[in-house]
Order: C-alpha cells, then sequence, then structure tokens
C-alpha cells in the first residue's frame, strides 16, 4: 500500500520533532527529510536541515527512531538535491562528498532511499553532461550499493531561472535520459525518484514512462503544475519555463492524479508518494503552508486507500 507523506522542506523553519508531530496529528504516514549541510540556502528550498548527517551519533539515531516509534510515522527517504556535474570541481566534490554522507545516514537510520539529483554543467550540452556523468556517478552507485541504499534521482530540469539557462542543472529530465543512465548504470540501487510535474509542463506524457521504469520508481513527489496558456502564447516554449507555468498543490494544477495513481497500482507500487508544496500562493505564513499540507492530504486521499 502507497505510504502518504510530504516534503520536510516546506517546514524550513520547525525542528525534527515538530515536523514529525504535524505529520502523525494530520494523518501522514511519512515524511522525506531534508538533509542539507547546515548553513545558507543557495536557492528556494534548499538549505533545509531537519536531519544533520555529519553528526549522527549512536545517541542521535535511538532518539530518531524511537521518536517515529513514538509517533507512527516513518521516514521516506533522506533528501539532498545539489549540481554534482556544475563547471566548478570544488562545488562539486563538497556536493558528492555530502551525497555519501546522507548515504552513510540512511544505512545508520536502516532507511531504504535517499533522494538528489544527477546535476548538470547548464552551459553544456546532453552529450557533454553524459561524459562528465560517466566519471562522477558510478562511483558514487557503487558506494551506495555497498550501504544497501537506493538512490532516486528526481526528474525536475532545474530549468527556471536565468542562472539556469539555457541547459538547466540536473541532467535527467527526460526518458530518453533516464534511459541512457539506467544502461551506463544498470544497478539495482539506482532509479527515480518521480514527480509527473515536470513533464506536464515540459509537454509530456507523464503516464507512460511509469509503466516503462516501473522497477525503477523508488519514491514519488506529488506535485502539480498549471501551465498558463495565455502566457505560452505570448512567451513560447524557449522561454525561462516559470515565464508560462506555475507549480501548484495537487488538484490545482494539470495533473490527472486519478490517472497517475491508477497507473502506480497497475505496476504494483507500494512506496511513498509525498506532497511537495512549491506553490507560492500558500507560502505567506507557518499556518498557511501547514494548511496547505493538510488540502493536499484531503485532496490525495481519494485516491488511496487510508
Amino acid at each position: 500500500m502507497v505510504k502518504l507523506g510530504f516534503l520536510s522542506a516546506i517546514l524550513a523553519d520547525q525542528t525534527f520533532e515538530e515536523v514529525i508531530t504535524f505529520a502523525s496529528e494530520t494523518g501522514y504516514s511519512c515524511v522525506e527529510i531534508m538533509c542539507w549541510p547546515p548553513g545558507k540556502a543557495e536557492r528556494r528550498y534548499a538549505g533545509v536541515t531537519h536531519i544533520d548527517v555529519t553528526e549522527l551519533s549512536e545517541e542521535k539515531i535511538k532518539s530518531i527512531q524511537s521518536f517515529l516509534k513514538e509517533k507512527s510515522v516513518c521516514i521516506s527517504g533522506l533528501g539532498y538535491y545539489p549540481n554534482p556535474l556544475e563547471a566548478d570541481k570544488k562545488k562539486t566534490d563538497y556536493y558528492i562528498e555530502h551525497i555519501k554522507k546522507v548515504i552513510d545516514g540512511a544505512n545508520k537510520l536502516g532507511l531504504e532511499n535517499m533522494n538528489t539529483f544527477i546535476g548538470r554543467d547548464h552551459e553544456r550540452n546532453v552529450e557533454g553532461n553524459f561524459a562528465k556523468f560517466k566519471e562522477v556517478w558510478p562511483p558514487i552507485v557503487k558506494y551506495a550499493e555497498g550501504k544497501n541504499v537506493k538512490i532516486g534521482i528526481e526528474n525536475c530540469p532545474m530549468l527556471f531561472s536565468n542562472d539556469e539557462w539555457p541547459g538547466g542543472k540536473n541532467l535527467a529530465s527526460s526518458p530518453a535520459i533516464w534511459r541512457r543512465m539506467f544502461e551506463e548504470i544498470p544497478s539495482v540501487n539506482f532509479g527515480l525518484n518521480y514527480d509527473p510535474s515536470h513533464l506536464v509542463w515540459q509537454f509530456m506524457d507523464y503516464i507512460k514512462p511509469i509503466y516503462e521504469f516501473k522497477d525503477r520508481i523508488f519514491h514519488v513527489h506529488i506535485k502539480d503544475a498549471r501551465v498558463m496558456r495565455d502566457k505560452l502564447n505570448d512567451v513560447g516554449i524557449l522561454a525561462t519555463p516559470l515565464s508560462f507555468h506555475s507549480p501548484k498543490l495537487p488538484g490545482l494544477g494539470d495533473v490527472d492524479w486519478g490517472t497517475f495513481f491508477s497507473a502506480l497500482s497497475d505496476i504494483g507500487y507500494d512506496g511513498c508518494a509525498c506532497v511537495e508544496v512549491e506553490d507560492r500562493a500558500y507560502e505567506g505564513s507557518l499556518e498557511i503552508r501547514k494548511k496547505s499540507l493538510i488540502q493536499s492530504r484531503e485532496y490525495v486521499k481519494q485516491f488511496l486507500p487510508m
């Protein structure tokens, strides 16, 4: 049975205990916990640290596990979404090292999953990035294999703002690229953190890949997207994507969630599906952000046995 959860990033100003307590009190079964290195955020929804994997003592691990058990909530996976293929080697070395620390953290906590990005040098084409991918990612996946942790790559192109133009900062944006990724690294520990919203604004089929990549879907993000046709007609598809689309709560965009969850049931998916709130209409206060998660739960639960 699919477990319904949410990403902890939307509650960045809350402690781990407060996040888990809120999940427990509002009917969520799991939470994807953000594990960025402590410090300043580089972008919106980044830099959130609800578990510091660099300081996971035995005492801390026992405390986390005990609290989760008390609240009847599990961790769907540990999340950290940097750009390990960007041009600056000093930065990428740092990102890769922390990805491994997050993998270590997942292993120590007895978790199966960690979620991240492949990354991309946004000024190089796909072929140039695949050359770097083949250098960087096999050792990371091998490391995860040794820790019995699965890596779920989110399919967000990270192509939203001018500093990410023209190629975006995450290579794993389409089924054609996923096929190449999995041909290069056929490991059963290497898969997808599947988010249909990113295929919506790329005008792609977000249902068909569920069937093709059924064995590679380790984790699911529940986020909607609304394409604003009037703006699209004005700026065209070559404009930065936020010029013509907007992230929305589930049910407020263009994803057909009934068909989506039907496809997940067809493939026998029984993992975690986590609401990701990036809807600017619901960011005004902590109260509104919490209400956005409650509203999302109420909408999504119609598609899941509760």
